[in-house]
């Protein structure tokens, strides 16, 4: 079991040895970690990754060795077992007749359906499963996990069955961007070289080739000549969706990252996820624990910031126009009140979507963000990361 996950780990090149996976299974032999699958990636995380760089990448590989094991109980009798998830979630899969799907309706709007959910779970102080009225699974309520309402609230549901689900109120495991991808930054890069705006400054000094030469002619004798260096004085935030759909396009994402940091040494970046609202943070590892106030970024960074926010803007309208409307916690303000706080401290501002644009037209939050930004949304192309850098440019 232990070995292919160690082939699997120097496979996506994370410097394991074999000394170090001796270590870990010394652990594993005095007890570190037993029948508990938390306990064993902490000591494996531990043993095995030296450089928090390739935390990413072994949670993959530990993930995909790993998926679907249980914690069990250390012995026989003297604990009850767990039911594997697996069973309960079969379990789940309650199927309805058309008929019965017909006479689902709806809570009568936004406010109503918050309202309910709000009362249900002050009412509610026990698990509940099937059934058409208490926040749980297998049911037709329209809170809860597994059952079947489309038009209600998600709570707890690790994978979406109904996509047209008005919020889905589940909390999700982001990573943070690898910055050292390098496969396919070069032409990004020549892209973001339209954001350079040299000057000359600091106390380096680099050497003055011609001045030297023409000091040495004048002189008789060797006479160095220095200036002081070139330096990028751009300074860029950049706000980086993370999470749910934009998992899809990780790739050109950390591409993207990766050639910023390169390129632009004034850079300043920060995640948030589908849209941007009181706080955000610099860890997806620790976005709930350690969150930065949006409001201390504005008053922080001035409006000579160049922004560009990157992100596919796709999801529900709620999330941008309605308080309470996020994902994972209750938001006072509207997702637009904080976009529109955004421009106003940064005019220059533009949003990167690594969607195709021609499908842009198909999701309505997207529309209404572009629309937000006047039009200053570009995709995540070559083209369009050009056109975007002429405009902040």
């Amino acid at each position: 079991m232990f070995l292919p996950f160690f082939l699997g780990l120097k496979q996506v090149k994370i410097p394991v040895t074999l000394r170090e996976y001796l270590t870990l299974l010394e652990g594993m032999n005095q007890g570190f970690s037993m029948y508990d699958v938390e306990g064993f990636y902490y000591l494996a995380r531990a043993t095995l990754v030296k450089d928090e760089r390739y935390l990413d990448r072994f949670d993959q590989v530990f993930s995909h060795h790993f998926k679907g094991l249980e914690a069990v109980s250390g012995e026989s009798g003297t604990e009850p077992q767990e039911i594997p998830e697996e069973w309960l979630r079969k379990l789940a899969e309650k199927h309805l007749s058309e008929e019965d799907k017909k006479q689902i309706e709806a809570m009568g709007g936004w406010e109503k359906l918050m309202e309910t959910l709000a009362k249900r779970l002050e009412e509610q102080n026990e698990r509940h499963q099937g059934g058409s009225k208490w926040i749980g699974t297998a049911g037709t309520s329209p809170f809860g996990a597994y059952g079947y309402n489309p038009e209600g609230i998600r709570i707890g549901q690790k994978e979406s069955r109904h996509r047209r689900a008005v919020k889905v109120w589940d909390k999700r495991q982001f990573r943070n961007l690898d910055d050292s991808v390098e496969i396919g930054t070069r032409n990004i890069k020549v892209a973001l070289k339209r954001l350079r705006r040299w000057v000359r400054e600091g106390s380096d000094d680099e050497l003055d080739l011609s001045g030297t030469v023409r000091a040495t002619a004048e002189h008789g004798y060797l006479d160095v000549k220095t200036r002081p260096e070139r330096r990028n004085a751009v300074k860029v935030l950049l706000f980086l969706d993370n999470g749910g759909s934009m998992d899809d396009h990780v790739k050109i994402v950390e591409e993207l990252f990766s050639a910023a940091r390169m390129e632009l040494k004034n850079l300043e970046h920060f995640y948030f996820h589908n849209c941007l609202y009181e706080g955000v943070w610099k860890d997806n590892a620790r976005r709930h624990k350690d969150k930065l106030s949006t409001f201390d970024i504005l008053n922080k960074y001035g409006s000579d910031y160049k922004v560009i926010f990157v992100g596919d803007a796709a999801m529900s309208p709620y999330e941008v126009v309605y308080p309470g409307g996020a994902v994972e916690h209750w938001n006072e303000e509207s997702g637009e009140t904080w976009l529109r706080r955004a421009l106003n401290q940064w005019p220059q501002s533009i949003w990167i979507n690594p969607v195709k644009e021609q499908g842009w037209r198909y999701t309505q939050s997207t529309q209404m963000i572009q629309s937000l930004f006047g039009g200053r949304m570009f995709p995540l192309t070559l083209a369009g990361l050009d056109a975007g850098m002429k405009e902040l440019s």
